[in-house]
């Protein structure tokens, strides 16, 4: 006859135990002695190489160069990104006379103007091509008496080309979510102004001292509101054609 095997009281059932929140029914319960996860932390997993499309590299520099750090900065501290602190450095050196600073700072500042003048060279270049070729296109249509076409954002009228100076600058909404917004700030202007109005109306007719206090108050916020909205707007007059 084999003696019987004790059961310690994990094993045996228990009837007693009420399923319920932070109390899964037993057969789903972790085992002692068997992890949860399975198969673990693949090997490597931690140092695995940055897949082909990723550029870990030049996330960590550009974090760091962009990591606000504190320096001196005469007789106080101030917090600027870590990349301006080295060029900072450079020029200061290049100031004290360390000969290779300076040579440093004059080739990141030549190569440094060299790109922005590219760049204001090719913008220049674009905004003119752009000027003409629509222009071409809006005289075609006018001599065809083409109407139902939209005219382009920006208008080449909008776009203000300096010619001694190179600069280009664009006048007015040059895309539909910008002319959406001065639509929108536009019917909001002439709402305010129909209130403004209104109260002018009502100054006019009314006697009471305090009513009358109350409508110069109420005046002078819709004038406010209507001076901040002339100033989002600016100069624009935009009429679906272009600016002025």
């Amino acid at each position: 006859m084999k003696a019987p095997k004790l059961v310690g009281p994990a094993a045996k059932a228990d009837t007693t135990y009420e399923v319920g929140y932070a109390k899964p029914p037993t057969e789903t319960r972790f085992k002692p002695g068997r992890s949860g996860n399975l198969k673990g932390r693949p090997r490597g997993a931690k140092n695995k190489r940055p897949a082909l499309n990723e550029e870990r590299l030049k996330d960590i520099v550009l974090e760091e160069a962009y990591r606000n750090i504190t320096v001196r900065d005469g007789d106080r501290n101030v917090s600027i990104p870590m990349a301006q602190a080295v060029v900072r450095s450079m020029a200061v050196n290049a100031a004290k006379g360390q000969h290779r600073a300076q040579r440093l700072f004059a080739e990141m500042l030549s190569s440094t103007e060299r790109q922005n003048k590219q760049l204001a060279d090719d913008w220049l270049n674009t905004a003119m091509e752009y000027k003409v070729e629509w222009e071409r296109e809006l005289h075609r249509r006018e001599m065809l008496g083409i109407t139902n076409l939209p005219s382009p954002l920006p208008h080449p009228d909008q776009v203000k080309i300096d010619m001694n100076t190179g600069l280009v600058h664009i006048e007015g909404p040059a895309t539909k979510e910008q002319l959406a917004q001065v639509e929108l700030w536009r019917g909001r202007q002439q709402v305010f102004k129909e209130e403004l109005c209104e109260v002018e109306e009502m100054l006019k007719q009314e006697r009471k001292p305090a009513r009358v206090a109350q409508l110069q108050e109420e005046k002078l916020q819709v004038e406010t509101v209507l001076e901040i909205i002339g100033q989002l707007l600016g100069k624009i007059d935009w009429n679906g054609q272009g600016g002025t």
